[in-house]
């Protein structure tokens, strides 16, 4: 029997199902026998207990799961019948008036839209590139040489200075009275490192073992310590310790004692620019990759299912709870947190996530299992056992689809630059890693 669709708005569509009231009694009947084989009831046997009495404790809730079932059914069939790609789910409502012997209802649903991309030739993209060079090696070298570095006590009248190991005792006092955190004995930190506040690295920079000093300090209004955070505590620091690092010298013995298979200098210069080479062509890879998506987006024309959105902003709202309470903020869960704040996002998420797949599909770009198993490869490439890496991915259904997610997108980035006006910007290495 042919369905009939009516279209209320944009995206709203309405079905009107009809069920013959015998089928939903005769299911009903049939699940409260079944039930009464091994229903346990006080004053009865088990499975000795009388139809009427089974139905008269069961009976309405066992009508509700069957009338459930049966509409949902009857959806469902509509619907392909129909040929609709529903979002979400169905708003269902009795209809009054009904012929007799059946039961009608009026379902009102989304369906997904009708995605227009249009010319991607007249697309433009900005592209980065960059290189690991020789300086890009020679930072990364001086950040093993600092993990690795030794301390020794200087002499008593030496000023300290940037790259020393300090000792101090502090406290900090917010109207004359000390705040919590604001009070510590012994405490160490790298002067010039960047580990405390500004206003108290330069406090302590200069001074020598035994001297005390007051300073004010600014705490800034993003400063994690949300008590604290734009307030300005007066501070007293007393340096007890001044040790001078020492770094260890770049040679063989080094690159032996960071894993080196050749234990020389040039094998730890090679293995860091291949691991900064890895890393550098992930991070422009993401980078060139959103470049793309955004420039599809500008190309695509379709309505948005507010199902799927509101779904995606519950996901975002879990997540900032779970962060929430991550960080231990009591009652995370019922933290209220305004759906406005995310709406963009869950928007922009589903109009990118609908506008993919169509061009997925109307380009043959779906993942093939040599691209999976190469981006796998990749991935555990960077790791000492490769293998068991691999084996961690592969043993999970949820990770391999995130990664067939990702070789999609690449797919579609590389499809896009092919067709796209493309502008190549040169950056450099810092520039690329400072970016999120």
């Amino acid at each position: 029997m042919a369905v009939t669709v009516e279209t209320l708005e944009k995206l709203e569509r309405k079905i009107t199902l009809s069920l013959p009231v015998g089928a939903i009694q005769s299911e009903v009947e049939t699940r409260l026998k079944k039930m009464a084989r091994t229903v346990k009831m006080d004053g009865f046997r088990p499975g000795k207990v009388p139809m009427n009495v089974v139905s008269q404790r069961y009976g309405y809730s066992v009508h509700y799961e069957v009338m459930n079932d049966k509409v949902g059914e009857a959806f469902a069939l509509a619907a392909n019948e129909a040929k609709l790609r529903v979002a979400g789910q169905p708003r269902i409502s009795e209809k009054e008036g009904a012929p007799e012997g059946e039961l009608t209802f009026d379902a009102i649903f989304e369906v997904f839209p009708d995605v227009k991309i249009g010319d991607l030739a007249s697309a433009e993209v900005e592209k980065i590139t960059a290189d690991v060079n020789d300086a890009a090696i020679d930072k990364t070298v001086d950040i093993l040489r600092k993990q690795r570095r030794t301390f020794a006590q200087r002499a008593h009248d030496a000023a300290a200075q940037d790259g020393d190991r300090v000792t101090v005792d502090f406290e900090g006092k917010m109207d004359g009275e000390v705040f919590a955190g604001g009070k510590a004995d012994d405490f160490q930190f790298i002067l010039g490192d960047g580990q405390m506040l500004k206003e108290f690295e330069d406090a302590t920079r200069g001074m020598k073992i035994g001297e005390s000093k007051t300073f004010q300090l600014a705490f800034p209004a993003d400063y994690h310590g949300k008590d604290v955070a734009g307030k300005t505590a007066d501070f007293m620091v007393t340096l007890k310790k001044v040790e001078a690092a020492n770094l260890p010298e770049v040679n063989d013995a080094l690159a032996k004692t960071l894993g080196i298979v050749e234990g020389t200098v040039e094998g730890l210069r090679a293995d860091i620019k291949k691991n900064l080479e890895r890393e550098v062509k992930f991070r422009l890879l993401a980078r060139n990759k959103q470049a793309a998506m955004e420039a599809l987006l500008t190309k695509a024309e379709l309505d948005l299912p507010n199902a799927s959105v509101q779904s995606e902003l519950n996901r975002l709202l879990e997540g900032a709870r779970a962060e929430l309470k991550q960080r231990g903020v009591k009652d995370a869960d019922k933290a209220p947190i305004p759906e406005d704040v995310f709406r963009p996002q869950a928007e922009r998420r589903v109009r990118l996530g609908l506008v993919v797949a169509e061009l997925v599909r109307a380009n043959s770009l779906q993942a093939k299992p040599e691209q999976i198993k190469a981006h796998v490869e990749e991935l555990a490439a960077s790791y000492e056992k490769p293998a068991d890496v691999m084996r961690w991915y592969y043993s999970d259904n949820n990770r391999m689809a995130e990664v067939e997610g990702v070789v999609i997108e690449n797919n579609v980035t590389e499809f896009l630059m092919g067709k796209a006006k493309i502008s190549e910007k040169s950056v450099s290495f810092d520039e690329l890693m400072a970016q999120n």
